[in-house]
Protein backbone atom coordinates (compact mmCIF):
# COMPACT_ATOMS: atom_id res chain seq x y z
CA UNK A 1 0.00 0.00 0.00
CA UNK A 2 1.23 3.82 -0.58
CA UNK A 3 1.02 4.96 2.71
CA UNK A 4 1.18 9.13 2.48
CA UNK A 5 3.02 10.75 5.55
CA UNK A 6 2.50 14.46 6.57
CA UNK A 7 4.81 16.05 8.95
CA UNK A 8 4.95 18.88 11.85
CA UNK A 9 8.10 19.93 12.96
CA UNK A 10 8.47 22.57 15.64
CA UNK A 11 11.24 24.37 17.56
CA UNK A 12 14.76 25.45 16.23
CA UNK A 13 16.43 24.77 12.62
CA UNK A 14 18.39 21.86 14.45
CA UNK A 15 15.41 20.44 14.68
CA UNK A 16 14.36 21.05 11.07
CA UNK A 17 17.23 19.53 9.60
CA UNK A 18 16.47 16.37 11.71
CA UNK A 19 12.63 16.44 10.69
CA UNK A 20 14.01 17.08 6.99
CA UNK A 21 16.33 13.82 7.19
CA UNK A 22 13.39 11.68 8.66
CA UNK A 23 11.35 12.69 5.37
CA UNK A 24 14.29 12.12 3.48
CA UNK A 25 14.78 8.50 4.97
CA UNK A 26 11.02 7.65 4.58
CA UNK A 27 10.58 8.82 1.01
CA UNK A 28 13.79 6.21 0.45
CA UNK A 29 11.54 3.96 1.81
CA UNK A 30 8.56 4.13 -0.18
CA UNK A 31 6.05 6.27 1.28
CA UNK A 32 4.58 9.59 -0.24
CA UNK A 33 4.79 12.66 1.50
CA UNK A 34 1.82 15.28 1.41
CA UNK A 35 1.25 18.43 3.12
CA UNK A 36 -2.62 17.94 3.99
CA UNK A 37 -2.79 16.36 7.65
CA UNK A 38 -6.26 14.74 6.70
CA UNK A 39 -5.03 12.98 3.60
CA UNK A 40 -2.46 11.62 5.80
CA UNK A 41 -1.96 7.75 6.90
CA UNK A 42 0.89 8.82 9.07
CA UNK A 43 1.52 11.68 10.81
CA UNK A 44 5.17 12.63 12.66
CA UNK A 45 5.36 15.92 15.18
CA UNK A 46 8.63 16.46 15.63
CA UNK A 47 8.83 18.53 18.94
CA UNK A 48 10.66 20.78 20.96
CA UNK A 49 10.49 21.64 24.97
CA UNK A 50 13.31 24.03 25.25
CA UNK A 51 10.95 26.58 27.55
CA UNK A 52 7.93 25.91 28.77
CA UNK A 53 5.93 27.65 25.51
CA UNK A 54 7.64 25.31 23.47
CA UNK A 55 6.46 22.60 25.05
CA UNK A 56 2.73 23.94 24.98
CA UNK A 57 3.22 24.53 21.71
CA UNK A 58 4.23 21.16 21.16
CA UNK A 59 1.34 19.76 23.22
CA UNK A 60 -1.52 21.85 21.13
CA UNK A 61 0.35 20.21 18.18
CA UNK A 62 0.23 16.62 19.25
CA UNK A 63 -3.35 17.18 19.92
CA UNK A 64 -4.34 18.85 16.79
CA UNK A 65 -3.17 16.19 14.23
CA UNK A 66 -4.65 13.65 16.84
CA UNK A 67 -7.69 14.35 15.68
CA UNK A 68 -7.44 12.99 12.46
CA UNK A 69 -7.64 9.57 13.52
CA UNK A 70 -11.16 10.03 13.70
CA UNK A 71 -11.83 12.53 11.28
CA UNK A 72 -8.74 11.65 8.58
CA UNK A 73 -7.20 8.43 7.71
CA UNK A 74 -4.54 8.63 10.12
CA UNK A 75 -3.19 4.99 11.15
CA UNK A 76 0.06 6.23 12.96
CA UNK A 77 0.80 8.93 14.99
CA UNK A 78 4.40 9.02 15.68
CA UNK A 79 6.16 11.33 18.20
CA UNK A 80 9.69 12.20 17.91
CA UNK A 81 12.42 14.52 19.11
CA UNK A 82 13.28 16.42 22.40
CA UNK A 83 9.63 16.20 23.85
CA UNK A 84 9.57 12.70 23.44
CA UNK A 85 12.87 12.35 24.57
CA UNK A 86 12.45 14.23 27.78
CA UNK A 87 8.77 12.99 28.44
CA UNK A 88 8.23 9.63 26.85
CA UNK A 89 5.95 8.00 29.84
CA UNK A 90 4.33 11.32 30.57
CA UNK A 91 3.24 11.21 26.29
CA UNK A 92 2.24 7.43 25.84
CA UNK A 93 0.38 8.07 29.25
CA UNK A 94 -1.64 10.91 29.10
CA UNK A 95 -1.93 10.91 25.02
CA UNK A 96 -3.01 7.54 24.46
CA UNK A 97 -3.66 8.53 20.98
CA UNK A 98 0.73 8.85 19.63
CA UNK A 99 1.47 5.24 18.83
CA UNK A 100 5.01 5.44 19.00
CA UNK A 101 8.07 7.26 20.08
CA UNK A 102 11.05 8.32 18.23
CA UNK A 103 14.24 10.04 20.53
CA UNK A 104 16.89 12.62 19.34
CA UNK A 105 19.33 10.54 18.42
CA UNK A 106 16.96 7.44 16.64
CA UNK A 107 15.26 9.36 13.83
CA UNK A 108 17.31 7.52 11.61
CA UNK A 109 15.08 4.54 12.27
CA UNK A 110 11.92 5.89 11.50
CA UNK A 111 10.50 3.90 8.35
CA UNK A 112 11.03 0.73 11.17
CA UNK A 113 9.13 2.46 13.76
CA UNK A 114 6.56 3.69 11.14
CA UNK A 115 6.61 0.15 9.78
CA UNK A 116 6.10 -1.65 12.98
CA UNK A 117 2.57 0.65 14.10
CA UNK A 118 1.00 0.18 10.88
CA UNK A 119 2.04 -3.74 10.55
CA UNK A 120 1.61 -5.02 14.23
CA UNK A 121 -1.48 -3.73 15.63
CA UNK A 122 -1.40 -2.73 19.29
CA UNK A 123 2.38 -2.20 19.43
CA UNK A 124 3.24 1.51 20.41
CA UNK A 125 7.22 1.44 19.65
CA UNK A 126 9.82 3.38 21.17
CA UNK A 127 13.61 3.96 19.22
CA UNK A 128 15.66 5.23 22.09
CA UNK A 129 19.36 5.56 21.24
CA UNK A 130 22.43 6.76 23.62
CA UNK A 131 22.06 10.73 23.43
CA UNK A 132 25.95 10.41 22.85
CA UNK A 133 24.88 8.68 19.13
CA UNK A 134 27.65 9.26 16.87
CA UNK A 135 25.91 11.32 13.90
CA UNK A 136 24.65 9.45 11.49
CA UNK A 137 26.13 10.38 8.03
CA UNK A 138 24.82 9.99 4.21
CA UNK A 139 21.08 10.10 5.54
CA UNK A 140 18.70 11.17 2.22
CA UNK A 141 17.40 14.58 2.93
CA UNK A 142 14.44 16.29 1.30
CA UNK A 143 14.67 20.60 1.90
CA UNK A 144 11.30 22.18 3.49
CA UNK A 145 13.01 25.63 3.44
CA UNK A 146 13.08 27.22 0.21
CA UNK A 147 15.15 25.67 -2.32
CA UNK A 148 18.06 28.12 -2.45
CA UNK A 149 18.93 28.13 1.33
CA UNK A 150 19.53 25.41 3.22
CA UNK A 151 20.74 24.76 6.95
CA UNK A 152 23.58 22.79 7.63
CA UNK A 153 24.01 20.68 10.94
CA UNK A 154 27.68 20.84 12.25
CA UNK A 155 27.51 19.02 15.15
CA UNK A 156 25.54 17.41 17.97
CA UNK A 157 24.93 18.33 21.40
CA UNK A 158 26.35 20.87 24.16
CA UNK A 159 28.96 20.51 26.37
CA UNK A 160 28.69 24.20 28.12
CA UNK A 161 25.68 23.26 30.73
CA UNK A 162 24.07 26.45 31.34
CA UNK A 163 22.29 26.22 34.45
CA UNK A 164 18.60 27.22 32.93
CA UNK A 165 19.67 24.98 30.28
CA UNK A 166 17.94 21.12 29.03
CA UNK A 167 19.12 20.30 26.28
CA UNK A 168 22.96 18.69 27.56
CA UNK A 169 20.52 16.27 28.66
CA UNK A 170 18.29 16.27 25.62
CA UNK A 171 20.73 16.13 23.03
CA UNK A 172 24.19 14.40 24.37
CA UNK A 173 27.34 15.78 24.81
CA UNK A 174 29.12 17.64 21.92
CA UNK A 175 29.78 16.25 19.00
CA UNK A 176 31.36 17.35 15.39
CA UNK A 177 30.93 16.05 12.24
CA UNK A 178 33.76 15.92 9.71
CA UNK A 179 34.58 18.22 7.58
CA UNK A 180 34.23 15.95 4.37
CA UNK A 181 31.43 15.03 5.64
CA UNK A 182 30.26 18.20 5.71
CA UNK A 183 31.40 19.15 2.64
CA UNK A 184 30.10 16.08 0.34
CA UNK A 185 26.33 17.19 2.14
CA UNK A 186 26.91 21.24 0.99
CA UNK A 187 28.47 20.06 -2.21
CA UNK A 188 24.75 18.32 -2.94
CA UNK A 189 22.74 20.64 -1.69
CA UNK A 190 24.68 22.81 -4.10
CA UNK A 191 23.86 20.46 -6.93
CA UNK A 192 20.37 20.91 -6.00
CA UNK A 193 20.25 24.73 -6.73
CA UNK A 194 21.06 25.62 -2.70
CA UNK A 195 23.34 28.86 -2.64
CA UNK A 196 22.54 29.83 1.13
CA UNK A 197 23.98 27.67 3.44
CA UNK A 198 23.00 28.76 7.40
CA UNK A 199 25.81 26.86 9.69
CA UNK A 200 23.84 25.42 13.30
CA UNK A 201 25.23 23.89 16.12
CA UNK A 202 24.16 24.27 19.92
CA UNK A 203 27.78 26.67 19.39
CA UNK A 204 28.86 26.63 16.39
CA UNK A 205 31.89 28.13 17.95
CA UNK A 206 32.92 24.91 19.64
CA UNK A 207 33.00 23.03 16.08
CA UNK A 208 36.37 21.07 15.86
CA UNK A 209 36.96 20.76 19.83
CA UNK A 210 36.62 17.43 20.20
CA UNK A 211 38.49 16.56 16.41
CA UNK A 212 41.88 16.47 14.93
CA UNK A 213 42.52 18.84 13.10
CA UNK A 214 39.16 20.65 12.36
CA UNK A 215 37.80 24.19 13.74
CA UNK A 216 35.17 26.64 12.43
CA UNK A 217 37.21 28.76 10.24
CA UNK A 218 38.45 24.95 8.79
CA UNK A 219 35.39 24.19 7.89
CA UNK A 220 33.93 28.04 6.63
CA UNK A 221 37.31 27.71 3.88
CA UNK A 222 36.61 24.13 2.73
CA UNK A 223 32.55 24.89 2.37
CA UNK A 224 33.64 28.22 0.68
CA UNK A 225 35.30 26.41 -2.28
CA UNK A 226 31.83 24.61 -3.05
CA UNK A 227 30.60 26.32 -6.55
CA UNK A 228 27.23 27.52 -6.75
CA UNK A 229 27.95 28.73 -2.64
CA UNK A 230 27.35 32.32 -2.66
CA UNK A 231 26.41 32.65 1.07
CA UNK A 232 27.85 31.31 4.33
CA UNK A 233 25.64 32.39 7.38
CA UNK A 234 26.85 31.64 10.78
CA UNK A 235 24.28 31.03 13.79
CA UNK A 236 24.98 30.45 17.33
CA UNK A 237 28.49 31.58 18.33
CA UNK A 238 28.92 31.74 21.70
CA UNK A 239 31.38 35.13 22.44
CA UNK A 240 34.17 32.87 24.53
CA UNK A 241 34.71 31.06 21.09
CA UNK A 242 35.18 34.28 18.47
CA UNK A 243 38.32 34.30 18.18
CA UNK A 244 40.86 36.58 16.19
CA UNK A 245 41.29 33.67 13.54
CA UNK A 246 37.78 33.48 12.78
CA UNK A 247 36.77 37.71 12.84
CA UNK A 248 39.56 37.66 10.42
CA UNK A 249 37.76 34.89 8.05
CA UNK A 250 34.55 36.63 8.10
CA UNK A 251 36.27 40.25 7.25
CA UNK A 252 38.11 38.68 4.31
CA UNK A 253 35.89 35.85 3.03
CA UNK A 254 33.68 37.54 0.45
CA UNK A 255 31.22 34.36 0.78
CA UNK A 256 31.05 34.67 4.82
CA UNK A 257 27.65 36.89 5.20
CA UNK A 258 29.18 39.47 7.18
CA UNK A 259 26.65 38.97 10.03
CA UNK A 260 26.72 36.87 13.08
CA UNK A 261 24.38 35.40 15.34
CA UNK A 262 26.01 35.67 19.23
CA UNK A 263 23.32 34.76 21.98
CA UNK A 264 24.80 36.29 25.37
CA UNK A 265 22.00 35.84 27.57
CA UNK A 266 22.59 38.61 29.58
CA UNK A 267 25.21 41.43 30.37
CA UNK A 268 25.44 41.81 34.38
CA UNK A 269 28.20 39.68 35.41
CA UNK A 270 26.37 38.41 38.64
CA UNK A 271 23.97 36.82 37.03
CA UNK A 272 25.94 35.24 33.87
CA UNK A 273 27.70 33.97 36.75
CA UNK A 274 24.85 32.19 37.89
CA UNK A 275 23.44 31.57 34.61
CA UNK A 276 27.22 29.55 34.62
CA UNK A 277 28.06 31.30 31.01
CA UNK A 278 31.93 31.88 30.81
CA UNK A 279 31.45 35.64 29.58
CA UNK A 280 31.18 38.82 31.81
CA UNK A 281 30.24 42.17 30.80
CA UNK A 282 33.60 43.49 29.88
CA UNK A 283 34.57 40.57 28.03
CA UNK A 284 31.31 41.59 26.01
CA UNK A 285 31.96 44.87 25.08
CA UNK A 286 35.60 43.84 24.16
CA UNK A 287 34.21 40.75 21.53
CA UNK A 288 31.83 43.13 20.05
CA UNK A 289 34.18 46.43 19.94
CA UNK A 290 37.04 44.05 18.24
CA UNK A 291 33.92 42.66 15.66
CA UNK A 292 32.66 46.13 14.59
CA UNK A 293 36.41 47.21 14.09
CA UNK A 294 37.55 44.62 12.04
CA UNK A 295 34.29 43.74 10.34
CA UNK A 296 32.22 47.96 10.66
CA UNK A 297 29.54 46.55 8.24
CA UNK A 298 28.65 43.50 10.56
CA UNK A 299 25.26 42.86 12.00
CA UNK A 300 24.86 41.13 15.17
CA UNK A 301 21.90 39.57 16.17
CA UNK A 302 21.88 38.24 20.20
CA UNK A 303 19.44 36.88 22.31
CA UNK A 304 18.71 37.67 26.04
CA UNK A 305 16.49 36.25 29.28
CA UNK A 306 15.06 38.01 31.77
CA UNK A 307 13.85 37.16 35.06
CA UNK A 308 16.34 34.82 35.80
CA UNK A 309 16.45 33.87 38.93
CA UNK A 310 18.12 36.58 41.78
CA UNK A 311 17.97 39.12 38.65
CA UNK A 312 17.54 42.63 40.23
CA UNK A 313 16.53 45.77 39.20
CA UNK A 314 20.22 46.73 39.12
CA UNK A 315 21.07 43.36 37.09
CA UNK A 316 18.11 44.55 34.70
CA UNK A 317 19.27 48.13 34.38
CA UNK A 318 22.69 47.17 33.94
CA UNK A 319 21.06 44.89 30.77
CA UNK A 320 19.22 47.72 29.24
CA UNK A 321 22.55 50.43 29.74
CA UNK A 322 24.28 47.41 27.75
CA UNK A 323 21.73 47.31 24.95
CA UNK A 324 21.40 51.13 24.40
CA UNK A 325 25.47 51.09 24.18
CA UNK A 326 26.47 47.93 21.90
CA UNK A 327 22.83 48.62 20.00
CA UNK A 328 22.48 44.96 18.65
CA UNK A 329 21.11 45.05 15.05
CA UNK A 330 18.74 41.94 15.79
CA UNK A 331 17.68 41.17 19.42
CA UNK A 332 15.28 38.60 20.78
CA UNK A 333 14.04 38.08 24.34
CA UNK A 334 12.95 35.43 26.47
CA UNK A 335 11.94 35.67 29.55
CA UNK A 336 13.36 32.99 32.23
CA UNK A 337 11.24 29.45 31.77
CA UNK A 338 11.61 27.73 35.29
CA UNK A 339 12.41 23.88 33.83
CA UNK A 340 12.55 21.50 35.76
CA UNK A 341 16.02 19.11 36.26
CA UNK A 342 18.16 22.06 35.54
CA UNK A 343 19.83 24.12 38.38
CA UNK A 344 18.66 27.49 37.69
CA UNK A 345 15.04 25.57 38.59
CA UNK A 346 15.71 25.10 42.26
CA UNK A 347 17.40 28.82 42.96
CA UNK A 348 15.98 30.88 45.43
CA UNK A 349 14.89 34.31 44.29
CA UNK A 350 12.62 33.11 41.71
CA UNK A 351 11.27 36.40 40.03
CA UNK A 352 7.89 37.10 39.72
CA UNK A 353 6.01 36.38 36.04
CA UNK A 354 4.56 39.83 35.98
CA UNK A 355 8.20 41.11 36.68
CA UNK A 356 9.62 39.19 33.84
CA UNK A 357 6.95 40.18 31.68
CA UNK A 358 7.41 43.68 31.91
CA UNK A 359 11.25 43.59 31.57
CA UNK A 360 10.66 42.18 28.41
CA UNK A 361 8.03 44.65 27.15
CA UNK A 362 11.20 47.54 28.81
CA UNK A 363 13.71 45.88 26.67
CA UNK A 364 11.48 45.40 23.55
CA UNK A 365 10.42 48.96 23.06
CA UNK A 366 14.19 50.03 23.49
CA UNK A 367 15.26 47.63 20.89
CA UNK A 368 12.25 48.77 18.84
CA UNK A 369 14.21 52.75 18.76
CA UNK A 370 17.16 51.02 18.05
CA UNK A 371 16.07 49.13 15.21
CA UNK A 372 14.16 52.34 13.89
CA UNK A 373 17.51 54.05 13.86
CA UNK A 374 19.99 51.61 12.59
CA UNK A 375 17.31 50.87 9.67
CA UNK A 376 16.63 54.61 8.52
CA UNK A 377 20.54 54.61 8.46
CA UNK A 378 20.58 52.50 5.45
CA UNK A 379 18.50 54.65 2.94
CA UNK A 380 20.73 55.64 0.43
CA UNK A 381 22.99 52.85 0.34
CA UNK A 382 23.36 49.77 -2.06
CA UNK A 383 22.79 46.35 -1.20
CA UNK A 384 22.71 42.85 -2.81
CA UNK A 385 19.15 40.79 -1.95
CA UNK A 386 18.28 37.42 -2.35
CA UNK A 387 14.43 37.67 -3.97
CA UNK A 388 12.48 35.13 -1.79
CA UNK A 389 9.19 35.82 -3.50
CA UNK A 390 6.93 38.09 -4.59
CA UNK A 391 3.50 40.09 -3.62
CA UNK A 392 0.43 38.66 -4.83
CA UNK A 393 -0.66 40.71 -7.75
CA UNK A 394 1.80 43.81 -7.08
CA UNK A 395 4.73 44.43 -9.03
CA UNK A 396 6.38 44.16 -5.60
CA UNK A 397 9.27 41.53 -4.59
CA UNK A 398 10.89 40.19 -1.06
CA UNK A 399 13.86 39.54 -0.48
CA UNK A 400 16.59 39.49 2.14
CA UNK A 401 20.00 40.81 2.75
CA UNK A 402 22.66 39.62 3.68
CA UNK A 403 22.03 41.30 7.60
CA UNK A 404 18.95 39.02 7.50
CA UNK A 405 18.80 35.36 8.48
CA UNK A 406 15.45 33.30 7.30
CA UNK A 407 11.85 34.25 8.80
CA UNK A 408 14.09 35.79 11.97
CA UNK A 409 15.11 38.66 10.77
CA UNK A 410 13.80 41.74 8.57
CA UNK A 411 12.75 41.91 4.79
CA UNK A 412 13.17 44.30 1.37
CA UNK A 413 10.32 44.76 -0.43
CA UNK A 414 11.00 46.23 -3.85
CA UNK A 415 9.25 47.36 -6.30
CA UNK A 416 9.93 46.17 -9.53
CA UNK A 417 8.32 45.58 -12.94
CA UNK A 418 10.83 42.79 -14.48
CA UNK A 419 10.97 38.98 -14.25
CA UNK A 420 12.64 37.67 -10.85
CA UNK A 421 13.11 34.88 -9.77
CA UNK A 422 13.59 33.36 -5.89
CA UNK A 423 16.83 32.61 -5.25
CA UNK A 424 18.13 35.43 -7.32
CA UNK A 425 20.56 37.91 -5.91
CA UNK A 426 20.13 41.81 -7.14
CA UNK A 427 21.51 44.70 -5.98
CA UNK A 428 19.30 46.79 -4.54
CA UNK A 429 18.95 50.59 -3.80
CA UNK A 430 17.21 51.42 -0.22
CA UNK A 431 14.85 54.03 -0.66
CA UNK A 432 13.08 54.23 2.67
CA UNK A 433 12.85 52.06 6.03
CA UNK A 434 10.11 51.48 8.61
CA UNK A 435 11.02 49.81 12.33
CA UNK A 436 12.44 46.55 10.61
CA UNK A 437 12.00 46.28 7.27
CA UNK A 438 13.37 48.33 3.87
CA UNK A 439 12.12 49.52 0.58
CA UNK A 440 14.35 49.66 -2.01
CA UNK A 441 14.52 49.74 -5.99
CA UNK A 442 15.88 47.77 -8.16
CA UNK A 443 19.46 48.76 -9.71
CA UNK A 444 19.83 47.84 -13.32
CA UNK A 445 20.01 49.37 -16.68
CA UNK A 446 16.58 51.30 -16.50
CA UNK A 447 17.12 52.65 -13.27
CA UNK A 448 20.45 54.09 -12.86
Amino acid sequence: MNYLVAFVSLGCDKNLVDSENMLGILHQGGYTLTGDEAEADVLVVNTCCFIEDAKKESIENILEVARYKEEGRCKALIVTGCMAQRYKQEILDEIPEVDALVGTTSYDQIVEVVSQVLNEKGIKPQSFDSVDKTFVEEMPRILTTAGYFAYIKIAEGCDNHCTYCIIPQLRGKYRSRQIDKIRQEVEKLAQDGVSEVILVAQDTTRYGSDLEDASLVKLIREISSVSGIEWIRILYCYPEGITDELIQEMKTNPKVCKYLDMPIQHASDTILKRMARKSSNDYLKEVLGKLRQEIPQIAIRTTLIVGFPGETEEDFNILCNFVKEMKFDRLGVFTYSQEEDTPAAGFEDQVEESVKQTRKEVLMALQHTISEQLTRQKIGKTMEVIIEGKLTDEDVYIGRTYQDAPDIDGQVFIRYCGQLISGDYVSVRIVDANDYDLIGEMIDEYSE
